[in-house]
């Protein structure tokens, strides 16, 4: 993902590799353990286990978390239908706070279509 895709889910994105710098590189080995346990396919597609690592921010409520692993998810061949079981699982597990949750997911993972829908439910 880009830089610049990265500043847009978070400000504070802007300094990872400073950060990096000054915590011993735990960002590189986060982003190393990343690489291969979800962007990688294995018994399971990348773009499922992405999803996965969005469930979790979802769980986690971590708003930076959620909105990147979404992006990735589409970037690796999520589809609609599948981001959308996804979500209806976190839903279905978090009430209605999973429900909030899951629909920022969905904004992240549909910014356009979100901002055309807005207020007609």
């Amino acid at each position: 993902m880009k830089t610049a895709n990265l500043n847009a889910i978070d400000p504070a994105l802007a300094v990872l590799a400073e950060f990096s710098k000054v915590s011993q590189g735990t960002s590189q080995h986060i982003n190393a353990m990343r690489q291969q346990a979800i962007f990688t396919d294995g018994a399971l597609p990348a773009r499922l286990k992405a999803l996965a690592a969005a469930l979790w921010g979802i769980s986690a409520r971590c708003e930076p978390c959620l909105k990147f692993y979404m992006l990735k998810a589409k970037e690796l061949g999520a589809t609609g239908a599948e981001i959308g079981e996804m979500l209806a699982v976190a839903s279905t597990m978090g009430g209605c706070v999973g429900e909030m949750w899951a629909v920022k997911a969905f904004h992240a993972a549909n910014p356009v279509a979100s901002e055309e829908a807005c207020c007609t439910v």
